[in-house]
């Protein structure tokens, strides 16, 4: 179990959230208000969070958006990622209704990103494949891989910050300058085993 910077949701918090996600999406084809007050009394802590849609059952990625620092309660920011994941992803069209059960919804609550300070080929023994997630700054280019990404793709911590300077729009050893920043965090990570199912937590 990763030791995380706040306290450790369970699997009925995990739950709700998964379910506030799915309404939130919901809430954009009923055209009513989406009231969610309950849960920003119990979610009010700020914390950095990530929601993903993937197709179902195939796991494709389908919306990948969210806050990487602790800018919204919680309640909020997930209601806002999964609205930006299912409508405002660049790289997708908006999801339509009737996809409503073909996808399954993934949530990372992200401990507080910390640089880096160690620079150079030192920083590969800095970053742990499964536990870590990645951000890099240089300049104005920024990009973000959650811990579950490097797994997922079969990568080693090198192969994981060389795909992170990519999502930046960067080239692949901008790791390596001293002015480009490294950031990691960590992730509690829970999804739906099918649209509408079980919640399993993942981390």
């Amino acid at each position: 179990m990763l030791n995380l910077n706040f306290k450790m949701l369970n699997l009925d918090q995990d739950t709700r959230l998964i379910k506030l996600a799915r309404k939130s999406i919901e809430s954009h084809f009923s055209g009513q208000k989406f009231d969610f007050e309950d849960e920003k009394k119990e979610f009010n802590k700020k914390l950095g969070v990530f929601v993903t849609i993937n197709k179902f059952p195939s796991h494709e990625l389908r919306g990948c958006i969210g806050f990487p620092y602790p800018t919204k309660i919680l309640a909020e920011a997930v209601v806002a990622s999964s609205k930006h994941a299912a409508f405002s992803d660049p790289r997708f069209a908006p999801l339509d209704k009737k996809d409503l059960d073909k996808i399954v919804i993934e949530i990372s609550v992200l401990t507080e990103p910390k640089e880096i300070k160690i620079k150079g080929q030192a920083i590969l023994q800095e970053i742990k494949i499964g536990r870590d997630g990645l951000i890099i700054q240089f300049s104005d280019y920024s990009g973000l891989l959650l811990p579950q990404v490097a797994p997922e793709q079969k990568w080693n911590v090198l192969e994981f910050l060389r795909g992170t300077c990519i999502k930046a729009g960067l080239p692949s050893e901008i790791w390596l300058n001293p002015v480009c920043k490294i950031f990691k965090f960590q992730a509690q990570i829970f999804s739906e085993k099918e649209p509408n199912g079980k919640i399993e937590k993942q981390s």
